[in-house]
């Protein structure tokens, strides 16, 4: 039975931007793909995420009457959809996530 090599290549990126497809070890060689345009790879700095674990910690508990009381109405079947309300607050909540990664 023959093994194909050529299954489990990699596509990496490479510091100045290309794309490499590295092959699997029984492959000879690898070949280099230009960087489509608007690739762009960031790393996050450790007082960013130091900053985003405090948040975190800040955020309001889950209220689980308030759950137990959702389930019991879907589960019987008056649970109303206000799709309003869900829009209005999806907005809010982008909104803010917005105004919060500009500063």
């Amino acid at each position: 039975m023959k093994i194909d090599n050529s299954i489990g290549n990699k596509t990496i990126a490479t510091p100045s931007g290309e794309k490499k497809v590295v092959r699997n070890p029984g492959a000879s060689a690898t070949s280099t793909v230009p960087a489509k345009a608007g690739d762009e790879v960031s790393l996050t700095s450790s007082s960013q995420l130091q900053a985003m674990g405090s948040s975190i910690g800040e955020a309001q508990p889950v209220d689980t009457a308030k759950v137990e009381a959702i389930k019991q109405a879907i589960s019987e079947g008056h649970f109303k959809i206000n799709p309003e309300r869900i829009a209005e607050r999806l907005l809010t909540s982008v909104q803010e996530l917005l105004t919060s990664q500009k500063s």
